[in-house]
């Protein structure tokens, strides 16, 4: 089952449309005092006394490039903050202390809340929660591959008496690819790391669809489980080419993946029922979890001390809910694995 920056249905879901991108027109970006102060520091370098090296700064009347960019680290230059975007930063930590002080609410400024930045790290919440989902996934894949190749028996011709073992290794790697990229992005948002971060969350979608599929009913024979993978993967690797080389459509993307997630989640729920799989109480708790987890993103909030917002709370929330599903997975193996060796004998 697969789920934003996730591991099951709800998960992924929200993963695919609730990731922000760099969007004009919020509140904080059309305020007329935070416009002016961007247009001023682009001209000066300046924010009041603060002025910052990326830009052209002004200086006894004469403009100086400051070559800065070539001389940083790799390991910043990669994050691409420039002028503007120092700029941006700047002057909205400045009007933001002075609404705090007049006691009024933040503001989103081009589709982000003002997050303080730590270690020049854009979202520092939501990049180490990301991060810990990353490791999580890599210990459930880690436990698994134990279980399988070191703990249960194998077949007369080595092979897993488990049918689906290649398959939640295949799962893992999206997952992992997944988590990656959305640190990735929370790290620095720039065009670039925003298409691969959907892109990746599309795809593990698609495969965590493509699992379910194969899982619910049951598919053990190739052929047929390749005339399920053919529709559902060509249908993925289009959608991908049409974000990335022709138009990004946050609005059908949102469509793509919630169809996908409803799939999976009455798939999913519905097999755990009708199975009365011994763990299917497992299945249930990462569905409703996921759906629990949900509302933190519909009731959107502001971060606290500038650092955890609903968003970042919601990459944690999952990261209890994808040590579950993996051990619903070890709990597949030894489940299917008994079964056949009984039918066996």
């Amino acid at each position: 089952m697969g789920g934003g920056r996730c591991l099951v249905l709800l998960w992924v879901v929200l993963f695919c449309f609730f990731s922000p991108g760099v969007i004009d027109g919020s509140p904080g970006d059309a305020d007329p005092v935070y416009r002016g102060c961007v247009e001023e520091c682009e001209k000066t370098g300046c924010v009041g006394e603060k002025c910052l090296h990326p830009c052209k700064a002004s200086l006894d009347g004469n403009t100086v490039d400051v070559s800065w960019h070539l001389k940083e680290p790799l390991y910043i230059r990669w994050k691409q903050w420039d002028c503007l975007s120092h700029c941006r930063y700047q002057c909205m930590l400045t009007r933001e202390e002075s609404r705090k002080k007049l006691g009024q609410e933040p503001d989103k400024y081009h589709g982000k809340w003002p997050f303080k930045r730590i270690f020049d790290i854009q979202e520092p919440a939501s990049v180490a929660f990301s991060a810990m989902n990353l490791a999580v996934q890599f210990h459930g894949w880690v436990s698994f591959i134990i279980l399988v190749n070191y703990k249960l028996p194998f077949r007369p011709n080595k092979n897993t008496y488990y049918e689906y073992t290649g398959l939640w290794h295949a799962y893992a790697l999206f997952a992992l690819n997944s988590w990656f990229w959305s640190a990735v992005f929370h790290m620095r948002d720039v065009d670039i790391t925003e298409k691969i971060d959907y892109s990746s969350a599309v795809a593990f979608l698609g495969y965590s669809l493509f699992l379910a599929v194969i899982r619910a009913f049951s598919v053990r024979v190739e052929a047929a489980r390749v005339m399920v993978a053919a529709p559902v993967f060509a249908f993925v690797t289009t959608h991908i080419l049409y974000l990335n080389f022709f138009f990004f459509d946050y609005g059908w993307n949102m469509k793509v993946c919630v169809a996908m997630g409803l799939i999976q989640m009455v798939l999913w729920a519905v097999w755990a029922g009708v199975s009365r799989h011994p763990s299917r109480w497992k299945v249930w708790a990462v569905v409703f979890g996921g759906g629990a987890a949900m509302l933190l993103e519909v009731y959107d909030f502001p971060p606290y001390w500038g650092v955890f917002d609903a968003h970042a709370l919601w990459h944690l929330s999952t990261i209890p809910l994808t040590y579950l599903w993996w051990s619903f997975a070890r709990d597949d193996t030894e489940f299917r694995t008994r079964a056949l060796m009984k039918k066996k004998d």
